[in-house]
């Protein structure tokens, strides 16, 4: 079924081509500007949001082997993925059951065993308490009830998704609507983890909002790539999730028959994980750039991690190409696009303007704040319904 979704919207593409149009919304979206300036909604968006739903947060290339681990913090929550002795990749709070204290520092490595450098209590893979320094002085516990905080932890299309409530019982596949097969074609489990960058942004919707838009690239981006950029966007959704593509490029399937089609000239875009991954890239430019947009302590912050994804074998690779690459995208988001995004985030908070408007061909911005709308209005036990029901 995956692949008759990748051949039909190739197929509208060609057909939008040949018609010189794009699908567009029925009507144009007024946000409120509040909706990016309030701080007290800020919190029940980090609450709502990113603390009660799935988040694509690793992959499971760079977390092959047991003992392989990526430690972060997210939305104040100390992660700890890592992928047992049995295979099972699982995630913790990073915190000791002692004090509270980190296990391992954020980053990512290979560990046999966590162990916590207040006090040296030592937890094995699986989360279990194993030793407790001077345990005879210290009185008398039970270790089996002590263990690292298991958050809920899936790893599907290569990605490992974490949900930072632990006693979340929300199915991800519920969650993800159906993506999860589109996922799968992007052939993240072939890839390899090339290199990583970070850098901090406007709010994280200010941020998120350029990575559903290619409205945006010919004039932004002018000066890196170009006034002869796709622009003109169309968009499919699965629930919460979307890939932005353009009918501009797809003349090289018309003469040709679509059992020739291959998945992976089909995936070219950006394909968005709501609410905040954006992957651009494809198997036949040589990988992605994965970002993740997370917010920041304020309602005005937020920081960006860019993810480089490759094909091939690491050791033949070029260093320098990889560099040079990373530092053009690193200066495309963050001297184009988060110069802008800043700039807005000032005007913004100025209350000048009542709204900011989703054109009809920003159907993708648009159903990214429908979203997130809806999902601050419903309650953790009618979430599971509302993603399976959608939002119309």
């Amino acid at each position: 079924m995956a692949r008759e979704a990748l051949v039909a919207m190739t197929r509208r593409e060609v057909e939008n081509l040949e018609h010189k149009r794009i699908d567009l919304a029925p009507d144009i979206l007024r946000v409120p500007t509040s909706a990016y300036c309030d701080p007290e909604r800020f919190q029940r968006e980090v609450a709502r949001i990113f603390r009660r739903l799935p988040l694509a947060l690793g992959f499971s290339c760079e977390m092959r082997q047991p003992g392989d681990y990526r430690a972060m913090t997210v939305s104040n929550v100390p992660v700890l993925m890592v992928r047992g002795t049995d295979g099972v990749m699982r995630a913790f709070v990073n915190m000791c059951s002692h004090r509270g204290n980190y296990v391992v520092d954020d980053g990512e490595g290979n560990a046999r065993r966590f162990r916590c450098e207040y006090h040296a209590w030592v937890y094995g893979l699986d989360g279990t308490l194993t030793s407790v320094f001077e345990e005879k002085n210290f009185g008398c516990i039970d270790k089996g009830e002590l263990g690292l905080t298991p958050l809920p932890c899936t790893e599907k299309a290569g990605i490992v998704w974490v949900t930072l409530d632990p006693n979340s019982t929300l199915d991800l596949d519920v969650f993800l609507a159906g993506y999860g097969e589109m996922l799968e074609h992007l052939r993240f489990d072939d890839c390899y983890v090339g290199g990583r960058q970070s850098f901090d942004g406007p709010n994280w919707k200010v941020a998120y909002d350029g990575y559903r838009d290619f409205y945006h690239v010919p004039i932004l981006h002018y000066n890196t790539f170009g006034p002869d950029g796709p622009f003109q966007p169309d968009f499919y959704a699965w629930g919460p999730h979307v890939r932005v593509t353009s009918p501009k490029g797809h003349d090289t399937f018309r003469d040709r028959p679509e059992s020739e089609w291959t998945n992976d000239e089909m995936t070219p875009g950006v394909w968005t994980i709501f609410p905040n991954v954006s992957i651009a890239g494809s198997p036949t430019t040589g990988g992605y750039m994965v970002s993740q947009m997370f917010p920041g302590d304020t309602v005005d912050s937020s920081f960006t991690i860019q993810n480089f994804l490759r094909f091939g074998d690491p050791a033949e690779a070029s260093a320098k190409e990889l560099a040079a690459n990373m530092a053009f995208l690193r200066r495309v988001v963050e001297e184009e696009d988060y110069r802008a995004g800043l700039n807005v985030q000032r005007a913004l908070s100025t209350g000048a303007k009542a709204f900011s408007l989703f054109g009809r061909n920003e159907g993708g911005g648009q159903l990214f704040h429908r979203w997130v709308d809806a999902l601050l209005e419903t309650p953790d036990d009618k979430l599971a319904d509302l993603l399976q029901r959608g939002i119309g």
